[in-house]
C-alpha cells in the first residue's frame, strides 16, 4: 500500500452532510449548542418551509417561496391541482439545490377542504429516496 491510500481509507461512518438550525433555536439538552436537523430531515424542513413561503414574505428576497397559498381559495378542480403541483415543482427546482425531485402528487380532499401533498426526493450525493407527506388547508 502507498503513503496515499493509506492516508485517505474510506470509513462506513454515516456522516453529515447538510445541517440547519431548527425554528425555534432552543439548545441541545446535552451540548447546550443549538440544535440543529440533518441531512434529510434538514431538506425536507427546507422544503417544508419553501412550499409554505409566499412570495414577498422575506426580507430583501421578494420571489423566494411556493406562493401557493393563492391557490387554496380557489376551486377544487384538476386546473388548480396541476398548477399547485407545478408551482411546488417550480420551487423545488430553483430553491432547493440539495434535493433531486423524483416525484410529486397532490390529491384534492374535497370532503375536509385540503389538499395532501406526498414529494418524493433524493438528497444530492444519496441515493435513499425521501418522503415528504404533507397538507395544505385553508386558513379561515
Amino acid at each position: 500500500m502507498t503513503e496515499r491510500q493509506d492516508k485517505y481509507t474510506q470509513t462506513n461512518k454515516k456522516s453529515t452532510i447538510y445541517s440547519d438550525f431548527l425554528m425555534n433555536l432552543n439548545p441541545h439538552p446535552f451540548t447546550h449548542d443549538l440544535a440543529r436537523a440533518t441531512n434529510e430531515e434538514a431538506v425536507k424542513r427546507s422544503i417544508r418551509n419553501l412550499i409554505l413561503t409566499n412570495s414577498f414574505e422575506r426580507p430583501f428576497k421578494p420571489k423566494l417561496g411556493g406562493n401557493i397559498h393563492k391557490f387554496l381559495f380557489e376551486p377544487m378542480t384538476i386546473d388548480t391541482q396541476k398548477s399547485i403541483e407545478e408551482a411546488i415543482a417550480l420551487t423545488i427546482r430553483n430553491y432547493e439545490v440539495r434535493a433531486n425531485l423524483i416525484g410529486l402528487i397532490v390529491t384534492p380532499d374535497e370532503i375536509n377542504q385540503v389538499y395532501n401533498i406526498s414529494i418524493v426526493f433524493n438528497v444530492v450525493n444519496n441515493a435513499n429516496p425521501v418522503e415528504l407527506s404533507m397538507q395544505l388547508n385553508r386558513i379561515r
